[in-house]
């Protein structure tokens, strides 16, 4: 317990003397205040936003749409990084096209899926899943095909079927592949939601962006930005305790710590 909380104070030191020297510049005038407010502005903006009940409204839609994007682009990049990772052929008919996708910027997304859904929900929620799908089937393929052939050839060897090779070998094996995946997948997500919000929506942090942009206010801009830092960064912490578990058996160096 004491060793976590000195990792969490030692993560804190330097956020904490950059929020002390931007607030130190910006009461001395050093950065003008139309450009870069004080963080203590910035903060009684989010306060204000709370208690008139519009914070939680914007937070939880962009939420909805991560998680929803998230799940979407999780279970599909599963499935077919899977079947990509274990069958040759399909290696071979499915990667090529899905590796010239891979290369399309994500807004290069948008007017097509606005044309095809509109600008409501659907449109979001199937960018951000694409955003997710990538990272997430790349490390799949990846964690299957790193699997070592002697550890198949031991599973055939005790007569394992397809399946039990699946789930007593390759599964736990490609784990720690998938996992980061997952991650990486989950922070395209939060950097995906700002593109599909920028364009087209009336709620969530992406909008309020847009909206400090057009009423000149960079502390609603700059609180837009460190929600979404925040939010991230919880969402990625929660990932992270899940992998420190699913991978307490491995014999690594972070284990060993």
């Amino acid at each position: 317990m004491k060793n976590k909380l000195n990792l969490i104070a030692l993560g804190l030191i330097l956020p904490v003397v950059l929020i002390a020297v931007w607030e130190a510049a910006a009461r001395l005038g050093w950065i003008e205040s139309y450009l870069l407010p004080a963080p203590t502005v910035v903060v009684t903006s989010i306060i204000e936003m709370a208690q008139e009940g519009t914070l939680w409204a914007h937070v939880s839609i962009t939420l909805y749409r991560v998680g929803a994007g998230f799940l979407i682009g999780t279970a599909a990049a599963l499935f077919v990084g899977a079947a990509v990772g274990y069958f040759k052929q399909a290696e071979r008919l499915l990667d090529p096209i899905l590796q010239a996708f891979r290369s399309i910027p994500s807004l290069a997304w948008v007017p097509l899926f606005l044309l095809w859904m509109g600008i409501g929900e659907p449109s979001k929620v199937t960018l951000i899943a694409v955003g997710v799908f990538f990272p997430v089937y790349l490390n799949i393929v990846s964690g299957i095909q790193g699997v070592d052939r002697k550890l198949i050839e031991v599973g055939k060897v005790y007569r394992f079927s397809s399946l039990q090779l699946v789930r007593r070998i390759i599964l736990p094996a490609s784990l720690p592949s998938f996992l980061v995946g997952i991650r990486s997948g989950l922070g395209l997500g939060w950097m995906f939601v700002v593109a599909a919000e920028l364009l087209g929506a009336s709620e969530g942090l992406g909008y309020l962006l847009v909206l400090g942009q057009n009423t000149s206010s960079p502390e609603l801009i700059i609180a837009s930005i460190i929600l979404f830092a925040a939010l991230g960064k919880g969402t990625d912490a929660l990932l992270k305790g899940i992998e420190a578990k699913s991978l307490k058996w491995q014999d690594n160096l972070q284990n060993a710590q």
